[in-house]
């Protein structure tokens, strides 16, 4: 009677792992996450972590606490001074194109000759400004409107379809009723041993480390 081996290999054909040759997985950690119950907790927490002067870390919270962007040291973003230039940019822009194509007669290159037409009629000035605002204002919101929006989403780095924090069953309570400081490792005065022990002592409910890859069961 021939004896047949039903246990799984660990190498597939061809070199590739098979299903029990890694059990386990080198997990990359993301960071170290605090829960708090209260606002004020959650501004005296940020308080304290900047001061300790952490550089990647960040608060959530389930709605705008007043007061955070302070507490956390965030200064202000240079996005209305880009959007001031643009709207500035689409002024000067629709001006001067209304101006060469109203009151000029040179040509000038723009990947074919391009030239300008005094547009006489009725005695209307070859500059004539009332007429030049509705397309000035048009594309001066234009500009203004587009380095807004495409500005915010590059410096916030969105779109982002998924992120670490979303792999911790507790993290979930941040839209609800919880607020939590979030310490990245990547900071360089990250250590987590250190940093957990820090934000215990501000009175932190839990302290949860989390993982790149971790799914959501394992934080139960």
């Amino acid at each position: 009677m021939t004896t047949v081996d039903t246990t799984l290999p660990t190498q597939a054909p061809g070199g590739a792992p098979g299903i029990e040759a890694d059990p386990t997985r080198t997990r990359k950690a993301f960071g170290l996450i605090a829960e708090f119950e209260t606002p004020g907790q959650l501004l005296e927490a940020a308080d304290e972590v900047r001061k300790a002067g952490y550089r990647w870390w960040d608060c959530c919270t389930p709605f705008p606490v007043h007061g955070l962007d302070a507490k956390m040291g965030i200064k202000p973003t240079i996005l209305p001074i880009m959007v001031f230039f643009a709207g500035m940019s689409g002024t000067l822009s629709a001006f001067i194109l209304q101006a060469f194509t109203n009151a000029a007669d040179f040509s000038i290159w723009a990947l074919v000759w391009v030239t300008g037409y005094p547009y006489l009629i009725s005695g209307k000035p070859l500059i004539s400004m009332p007429a030049f605002i509705p397309v000035m204002f048009e594309v001066t919101i234009l500009l203004a409107a587009l380095t807004c929006v495409f500005g915010m989403f590059t410096m916030n780095g969105l779109p982002r379809l998924h992120h670490p924090l979303f792999n911790s069953r507790r993290f979930r309570r941040v839209t609800d009723d919880r607020f939590f400081v979030v310490i990245e490792a990547r900071d360089p005065k990250y250590f987590k041993s250190r940093t957990e022990s820090f934000l215990q002592s501000l009175g932190a409910t839990a302290v949860e480390e989390v993982r790149d890859d971790d799914i959501a069961e394992e934080n139960a």
